[in-house]
């Protein structure tokens, strides 16, 4: 939305210099802690534009120092490549959350951030000018540094990432694989879009390594082919907790490697994969491509919309489109969808995608056609969206730019919530190649349409020179927006921020398990439940059981943006007694259980083991018999009817005898008739699939 960030440059030209209150110092306690940070971005001059990415980590000390530093970068020239690189820095954050920081790294580089409510931040470099230097934004996530490990990359992971190669050709990746937590990784499957082209990736090998424990800094490795063409791609990463990464190719970029910049993802799949189920609702997507705009040369090309999914097959499609300028708005649009059990989606809608869900309604996805359109989709709440849902302050940023063109924002910014037209307003920072502007007033109106009530809503400038937008909620706690009118356009994300009114404190209201009672062996569904909706970025609750010789769980389970539950599977092994074991859940301090009883296999069931007459000679008519018949083990809960017959009517039996539960036999009478000559009877006597007989001999 040009109108959000650029436009005002041409009413604030003046203030190009001003910092406005950013560097207060006001609330440099906001950024205190750990964090791991990515960066997207475009390196210009009069000679032309280059692809730039980042990653990594840094301690803030809460008083406006960065301590203990490190970072990846790479891209296209001298200086563009930095490897571990130790840095310091110094930060200051406003009383209205906007903030600013600077690196000591070669060269320098100065950072515009918002703060948003969760302790992260959105921020953008700020230092380009005169037409020369850099343009690009990224995000900064508290980070947990018990996960600086292998052991703790396990399980089910997915992964999307997007970039450039060296003459600006653009490719998009995503995919999935399963790590063991010493190294190895199995299960891999991905699809990649290369300029224009969508293949699928057959690996022959991957793998990672934590290489330092003390920076969460890693390495991954990719050997693929495409088309039968071997390919390898070495990555760099940085942990932000067990079950999310930021990650970057490390290798030289050349026209048959491109840098690509992206995040990895623990899978939450579902007990026995993902199915065409695990789409149903609504995922609010938004996309970012450089292609041609029908103008003859390649361009931004900004996407966000809202796919509503039937969890069998159908979806309906509308989204908002702006490829250089030119706008393109689709409504009602019907395609279909199929999931296979690792989390791979084929959806046929438009120009056609591939997504890697990473949960329910939540995936990375790109289009299959030369747009190269990639990025995110997330899980819209169930709500009917109206006005009021968009209303407190929220933290905005231009996300992933694809060009030196495109100016990017930072800022702060309060909606009020007003119907049946809303006002949003605020104060932004703007990175552009022709300078920086500081504190730049915002102004607009918005509404949200109130039939259908998808969260999709318009906004218009009347700050600056004005401009278009329209919006998609995801929840009352974070949209998206994409200019219908910016040549240069990027994707805006907005998500509430410190001076929101907090809602109340989301915390773990219960842990339940179904079945509670399995056989060894087998495994529980374990369901957590939160107070209210997971905030953006969603929720990691930590898992564990008290005998992981009996049952296993997860180390996590993360809760979508906008849930309020996940599941998990737990895992048993064979007992020789009955067990019992208590499965824990803990967010927030708080800790929740449930009781998991694992019970041995059963023993088979008895069968019949014998059949016998006493006596088995006898007069008839003047004698009787007694038959006893005998269980191979105690009969079970409810008893055992073992049926009888006679193939002679010169002995009869009854037509059933009954052994108690726990009793192994039963006796009954075998009368008899007069006979004229000597005779045998057969008597039978069945149960369980299993028949014995016996032969008593009846004589005059």
């Amino acid at each position: 939305m040009r109108k959000l960030a650029v436009l005002l440059c041409l009413a604030l030209f003046v203030a190009s210099n001003i910092r406005a209150q950013s560097n207060s110092g006001a609330n440099n306690a906001e950024l205190n802690g750990n964090y791991a940070f990515t960066f997207s971005g475009v390196t210009g001059s009069s000679g032309g534009s280059s692809v730039f990415a980042a990653v990594g980590r840094f301690t803030a000390d809460g008083s406006g120092n960065i301590t203990s530093g490190e970072l990846d970068s790479n891209g296209v020239g001298p200086g563009a490549v930095l490897t571990a690189q130790a840095f310091t820095g110094t930060y200051s954050i406003g009383a209205d959350n906007r903030g600013v920081m600077t690196l000591n790294i070669p060269g320098g580089v100065k950072f515009a951030f918002a703060m948003t409510a969760n302790g992260n931040a959105e921020f953008i470099e700020f230092d380009a000018s005169g037409g020369a230097g850099r343009i690009g934004s990224g995000r900064i996530e508290k980070s947990d540094t018990s996960a600086y490990s292998a052991a703790a990359i396990s399980g089910d992971y997915a992964f999307g990432a997007d970039g450039f190669d060296d003459s600006s050709n653009r490719a998009a990746m995503a995919g999935r694989f399963t790590s063991n937590g010493a190294g190895a990784l199995s299960n891999e499957a991905g699809d990649v879009n290369a300029y224009g082209t969508t293949s699928s990736m057959t690996f022959s090998s991957a793998n990672y390594t934590v290489s330092d424990t003390a920076s969460g800094r890693g390495t991954m490795n990719f050997a693929f082919s495409i088309g039968g063409s071997p390919f390898n791609l070495d990555f760099v990463f940085y942990v932000v907790n067990a079950g999310k990464l930021f990650a970057m190719v490390s290798d030289a970029v050349s026209t048959s490697t491109p840098l690509l910049n992206g995040v990895v993802l623990q899978q939450q799949s579902p007990a026995g994969g993902f199915s065409n189920a695990s789409l149903n609702g609504g995922m609010v997507i938004y996309m970012t491509g450089f292609t041609f705009c029908g103008n003859g040369s390649r361009a931004s090309d900004a996407l966000a919309g809202l796919l509503t999914f039937d969890g069998r097959s159908a979806l309906n499609a509308t989204f908002d489109e702006n490829c250089g300028g030119v706008p393109n708005s689709i409504s009602g649009l019907s395609g279909t969808y199929s999931i296979t059990s690792n989390g791979r989606a084929s959806i046929a809608v438009a120009n056609g995608a591939v997504a890697y869900l990473v949960s329910s309604n939540q995936a990375f996805l790109f289009a299959t056609d030369n747009s190269i359109v990639s990025g995110f989709g997330e899980p819209q709440a169930a709500v009917s969206f109206t006005n009021s849902a968009l209303n407190g302050n929220y933290a905005g940023v231009a996300t992933t730019p694809v060009s030196f063109a495109v100016q990017v924002f930072s800022g702060e910014f309060t909606a009020d919530g007003a119907s049946p037209t809303g006002n949003l307003t605020g104060t932004e920072d703007i990175g552009a190649s022709s300078g920086p502007v500081s504190g730049a007033a915002f102004q607009a109106a918005y509404s949200v349409a109130t039939s259908p009530t998808n969260g999709r809503g318009t906004m218009t400038v009347s700050s600056g020179t004005g401009g278009n937008a329209v919006i998609y909620m995801i929840s009352a706690a974070s949209f998206v927006a994409v200019s219908l009118n910016d040549p240069n356009p990027a994707v805006l994300f907005f998500e509430q921020s410190p001076s929101s009114t907090p809602p109340p404190p989301v915390s773990l209201s219960s842990l339940t398990l179904n079945p509670t009672t399995v056989t060894g062996g087998g495994s529980s569904t374990g369901t957590v439940t939160l107070s209210g909706p997971a905030p953006s970025g969603g929720t990691q609750v930590a898992l564990s059981s008290s005998d992981t010789s009996v049952a296993t769980v997860p180390s996590s389970v993360t809760v979508a943006p906008g849930a309020t539950s996940a599941t998990f599977t737990v895992a048993t092994s064979a007992v020789s007694a009955s067990t019992t074991v208590t499965i824990s859940a803990s967010y927030a301090g708080v800790t929740k259980t449930a009781s998991l009883t694992v019970n041995p296999v059963p023993p088979p069931p008895p069968t019949l083991s014998s059949l016998t007459l006493n006596p088995s000679t006898v007069i008839g008519g003047v004698q009787s018999s007694t038959g006893k018949v005998t269980l191979t083990a105690p009969a079970p809960a409810g008893g055992a009817t073992i049926i009888l017959f006679s193939n002679s009517g010169a002995a009869s039996v009854p037509s059933s005898v009954f052994i108690p539960p726990g009793a192994t036999s039963a006796t009954f009478t075998v009368n008899t008739s007069i006979v004229l000559i000597s005779t045998s009877a057969t008597i039978s006597a069945s149960y369980n699939g299993t028949t014995k007989t016996a032969t008593l001999t009846l004589l005059l």
